[in-house]
């Protein structure tokens, strides 16, 4: 666990905050459908279609709110970001109706996902030199609060009244509470001036709109082994059911492992790029896996699925490491917020449409939906590094909006020159 633990200062604050928050995360994600399926006893379609719009929402949601960091301090937009989460988780238990549910879980998951975006220029300023190795340990961090808090769901579940439920949202609500308070540990980070050019740059900066579609594409694959494996594992192969929990485990395990070491091979913009297209070779081959695992004996299909697990949770750890790398290494400093608000787009997308996608390709049509899925990333992966190299090309090239201010200008602005490389 000690490669967990960043050096004294700011970044523990932020680690620490970011594991409060996801150990809250984890009772949600574990349980908060069956919360409202269950405990609740809303119809499950009624749930998905609460969860769409919610999706939809915090599309809207999180460029807005990046531009608002960037400009307004990241540290104060963040923070009511998590306000308003727990607030909104809070009022789970009086939404005992679709109407009620659909407006309290847009406005969780359209806070959830404005503070993705705020959160950005906080780890920019305090990441050091490299940012980019920041954000793998958060998301080291980030698996073990999930996993943290999924254990304290597993008894919620097991438990199944309705007081253990509210038990959960309560105390969801108050882990956001908590990490929004320890954020106040952390100095103040001062809003960046705005540059001339369009206020939403980032919309119009079109190879890093190209990137942030292609990363969208690509992180469907997060959905495989929480919606695709479980499924196929119970309903297409002979392998023990408790596999599932098995394949969670694995995965989770070499994330918090490997994925600080992973990032540190990643250092460029290029080897980004490569990064992204070895994920995608990797998931080709984790898909075909899979779809063999079908029609094997049990303990077969078991030793097939952990080995196809392993090999997709490299897949991830390089499309991780190339997600944090391009994301942040494209985007100007004085924009970071917006930018990583819009690269986040791309997987909002994947987070409303692949649980979707991946169970008419991968359970309703069977094994050659795996083969067409892992082809899908293949290419997906291919593409990134001439998406790669066309943003770098654009960068190298003086923009007007992106010239340095004039020294006279700057000096009435905040008496000093604006750093916006």
């Amino acid at each position: 666990m000690s490669h967990l633990m960043p050096d004294a200062g700011p970044q523990r604050v932020l680690a620490a905050s970011n594991f409060v928050y996801t150990v809250g995360s984890g009772l949600y994600l574990t349980a908060g459908v069956l919360y409202f399926t269950q405990a609740v006893h809303l119809p499950a379609d009624r749930v998905g279609i609460g969860l769409g719009v919610a999706g939809l929402v915090a599309l809207a949601l999180g460029v807005t709110v990046g531009h608002l960091a960037d400009r307004h301090g990241a540290r104060g937009v963040y923070a009511a970001t998590l306000v308003v989460q727990a607030l909104a988780t809070a009022c789970f238990v009086r939404a005992d109706s679709f109407w009620p549910f659909v407006l309290v879980v847009c406005s969780a998951t359209g806070a959830k996902a404005a503070g993705t975006a705020a959160r950005s220029p906080l780890i920019r300023h305090y990441g050091g030199d490299r940012p980019q190795e920041f954000r793998a340990y958060l998301r080291a961090v980030t698996n073990v609060g999930i996993s943290v808090g999924a254990l304290a769901a597993g008894w919620v579940v097991q438990v199944g009244t309705l007081t253990a439920y509210h038990l959960m949202v309560v105390g969801n609500a108050i882990a956001f509470l908590v990490s929004a308070a320890l954020l106040l540990l952390l100095p103040p980070v001062a809003p960046v001036p705005a540059v001339g050019g369009p206020r939403r740059g980032a919309l119009r900066d079109r190879p890093y709109l190209l990137l942030s579609a292609l990363d969208g594409v690509m992180a469907i694959q997060f959905k495989v082994l929480t919606v695709a494996v479980p499924l196929w594992l119970v309903g297409a192969t002979a392998a023990p059911h408790w596999l599932v929990s098995g394949t969670m485990i694995t995965g989770t395990v070499l994330v918090v492992l490997l994925q600080v070491r992973v990032s540190r091979g990643v250092g460029s913009p290029a080897a980004g790029g490569r990064a992204y297209r070895r994920a995608g070779g990797a998931f080709l081959v984790s898909c075909s896996m899979i779809s063999l695992a079908a029609g094997l004996r049990a303990w077969a299909a078991a030793a097939l699925l952990i080995a196809a697990v392993v090999i997709h949770t490299v897949g991830e750890l390089w499309h991780s490491a190339a997600g944090f790398e391009v994301s942040f290494a494209l985007a100007p400093k004085h924009a970071t917020g917006q930018y990583l608000g819009v690269f986040g787009l791309g997987a909002g997308l994947a987070e409303a449409v692949g649980p979707g996608l991946l169970i008419a390709l991968c359970v309703m049509w069977g094994r050659p939906g795996w083969y067409v899925l892992g082809a899908l990333f293949a290419l997906t992966g291919s593409a990134a590094p001439f998406a790669v190299r066309w943003a770098e090309d654009r960068r190298r090239v003086p923009r007007p909006h992106l010239a340095v201010p004039d020294a006279r200008k700057s000096s009435r602005m905040n008496g000093t020159a604006i750093d916006i490389t």
